[in-house]
């Protein structure tokens, strides 16, 4: 495929002070720094999500979740454009209108392959930024992408390692952001599968907190929503509720309620319950901090 170069704009250089997020006052903030695009606002909450080149099938709609449950927020997205978990997640922040930034390995003026030229070029359309400590046309050596992964890091409040194997830049990120002392999460995965074996080694170690449900993110990694939902706003939205979640948040608006007494109150499956509370957490009509209680619109 023909490759082509990252965007026709130049690149600027960033003066220390002007790092964006929590780069500058992380112990990994490089020496200098270069970028493409339009830098984050001071208010943005930066969220890492990583995972390996080679994801399983379901991988691409599970990130579409993840980053969907960070509307309403101030996330900004951030990854490394590789394929992969990575440019699903840019890709996702695109589709859903989240602010998202591309850390790389090797200098801006340098080409990529087809895809990801395409990628990069969307990201700095939509608003967001490419960043990178390489000068120029700074090939992309292999020693690059592990500085690289510190960066990705460093802008973040939070890490999310999606899929991973036993070994990883994924896991290498999710060291840089433990060493700083960061919330880092992880997937939870079939534990006969390659795909999760990083990230259920993370969590058996006790390193990362667990994500469950996919719309439970922003909660579990401390991302407040700027204003809760409303009923009477979803219609404007474009967002219909079933019968069946408008009843459920009627009944408990102001009120939270764990999945047992839910059960208990309301004779849905188990299965049916969870989908009509994924439905209310999507909408913005319900949070549960730790997926056992739901807080029926911020009780």
């Amino acid at each position: 495929m023909e490759t082509k170069p990252v965007y026709s704009a130049p690149y600027r250089k960033l003066a220390r002070d002007n790092y964006p997020l929590l780069l500058g006052a992380s112990k990994f903030c490089p020496k200098q720094l270069f970028y493409k695009g339009t830098l984050p606002s001071a208010d943005k909450i930066g969220i890492a999500m990583v995972g390996t080149r080679r994801p399983s099938s379901s991988a691409e709609e599970l990130c579409r979740r993840l980053v969907n449950s960070l509307k309403g927020t101030n996330a900004v997205v951030i990854s490394g454009l590789a394929q992969g978990i990575d440019s699903f997640c840019h890709r996702a922040a695109l589709k859903a209108g989240i602010p998202t930034i591309a850390v790389l390995g090797q200098g801006l003026d340098t080409k990529l392959d087809g895809e990801r030229s395409v990628l990069a070029n969307r990201i700095i359309d939509a608003g967001g930024a490419l960043l990178s400590e390489y000068e120029g046309e700074t090939p992309a050596y292999k020693g690059n992408f592990i500085a690289r992964n510190r960066i990705i890091s460093g802008l973040s409040q939070t890490t999310l390692v999606i899929q991973s194997r036993k070994k990883g830049g994924a896991l290498l990120t999710a060291q840089f952001c433990q060493d700083e002392g960061k919330i880092l999460l992880a997937i939870p995965g079939n534990f006969d599968s390659e795909l999760y074996s990083g990230t259920n080694a993370l969590l058996d170690s006790g390193r990362a907190k667990p994500v469950f449900v996919p719309e439970s993110l922003p909660s579990v990694a401390g991302i407040p929503q700027l204003e809760k939902a409303k009923m009477e706003q979803l219609a404007t939205c474009g967002v219909q509720l079933s019968t069946n979640a408008q009843k459920i948040f009627e009944h408990y608006k102001g009120f939270r309620k764990t999945f047992s007494e839910l059960q208990q109150e309301f004779d849905f499956k188990a299965p049916e319950l969870l989908a009509i509370l994924t439905e209310l957490e999507i909408s913005g009509l319900v949070t549960s901090k730790d997926n056992f209680q739901f807080y029926f619109n911020g009780a």
